[in-house]
Parts: C-alpha cells; structure tokens; sequence
C-alpha cells in the first residue's frame, strides 16, 4: 500500500490571551492517517487563492475534519466549497467528518436540522450502533457498528443533498450517519475516525484513499 497525500481542512480557534484566530487540527489526525499510510498537508483557511495552492501541492485527496458549524466562518465554508469544486474537477476523493460531512450536504443543496433535547441527548458524546445500508460498504463492514458522536446536528432523508445517498444510519431515529455520492469520489460519516482508530475506521479511509475499486 503506496503512501498518499491527503489534504485535510483546519477548524478556526480563537487564540488563548491573543486578538488573533488560528487554523488548528486534532492532534488525533497524523497518527491515525500514518497507520494507514496517509500524509497530512494542512490547508489554511486564509488564502486569497485556495484553487492555485490546491494545484500546487497535488495531493491524492482531500479530508473535510470536524469542528465548528458550517455558516460560522466564512473563510472555512468558502476553502472547503472551492475544495468540493477542485475535488470534483480533478476526480479526486473526498472524505467528510461531522462537520465536513454537512459542508457536502450543504454543496449538493442539502440541509441540516437541528438536534434538540431530548433527542441530542442519544447523539452529543454517546457512543451508539449504526447500521450500514450500502452493498458495497457491506463488502467489508458488518452490518451493524459502534460509533462515536459529538454533533447536535442531524440528517434526515428529508434534508438530504441530491445525488446524496445514505449509507449508514442509526439505530434508534434513522437519521444519516454516513452518506456517499452516487456518481463521484465523495464520501461522509457523522462520527470522528480519528478520535476511534479501531479496524473499522482504518478499514473506511483505506478504501477511500487506497481502493481505486471501491469507487468503482
């Protein structure tokens, strides 16, 4: 399994006893993509010409990470749109978490709802099972899974982007945990991989960015 570049997107923080915002990822992300032999190439949020640094680093894909929600930064929502963008010109996958998974839905027309108590109460920090619904994702995950969860957003088939399909699914309300393209390289989960780097999340990514196959 040949090493890839993986571009991954950074969330905003305010800076600690400082007037000034910072890009910042979990630490979590560069040992959980180097088992699997992915290279992190951070992408900032403050360029004036996202598409031109894109072509110049040519990676091998891209990672929307979590943290935040989407309409609160505009810098953030536009880097990840022209991100989308450049990924589909250049046919290249795409893999969402949380928040990037509702930056997709967003881009496709989709929308999000949000997850009020007592129903978040099952979603924000609580470990939950998710069933996955997808033949091909079957082909190497068992039906059901346990999956972390730190999001007060949720959705619905309703509120799903077009040409979005669900894949994976709670087990308790059915909303969407994971949703894939029907025809190019974009996938997305709801749960953070890498704050659970077990077999099941390696295996997910691995096929993403390893499996030409899988896209197949």
């Amino acid at each position: 399994m040949s090493n890839k570049k993986i571009g991954i997107t950074l969330r905003t923080v305010n800076a600690s006893n400082y007037d000034e915002q910072r890009d910042a990822l979990s630490q979590d992300w560069p040992p959980f993509l180097e088992k699997i032999n992915l290279t992190p190439i951070f992408i900032p949020n403050s360029l004036d010409n996202i598409t031109e640094f894109l072509d110049k680093i040519e990676v091998d894909g891209f990672i929307l990470s979590g943290g935040d929600n989407v309409g609160e930064n505009p810098l953030r929502d536009n880097t990840e749109k022209k991100i989308i963008e450049f990924g589909i010109d250049h046919n290249l996958p795409i893999f969402g978490v949380c928040r990037g998974l509702q930056a997709i839905n967003k881009f496709f027309n989709g929308s999000v709802v949000s997850c009020e108590p007592p129903a978040n109460l099952k979603h924000l920090a609580k470990p939950h099972l998710i069933k996955i619904v997808n033949k091909n994702l079957l082909s190497f995950l068992d039906k059901s899974i346990q999956v972390n969860s730190y999001h007060n957003n949720i959705i619905t088939d309703e509120s799903l982007g077009e040409n979005l399909q669900e894949f994976a699914i709670t087990d308790f309300d059915n909303s969407i945990e994971g949703i894939i393209h029907k025809s190019k390289p974009i996938i997305g989960v709801m749960w953070h991989p890498e704050r659970t780097p077990n077999k099941e999340n390696q295996l997910i990514l691995s096929k993403v960015f390893h499996d030409k196959d899988f896209w197949k």
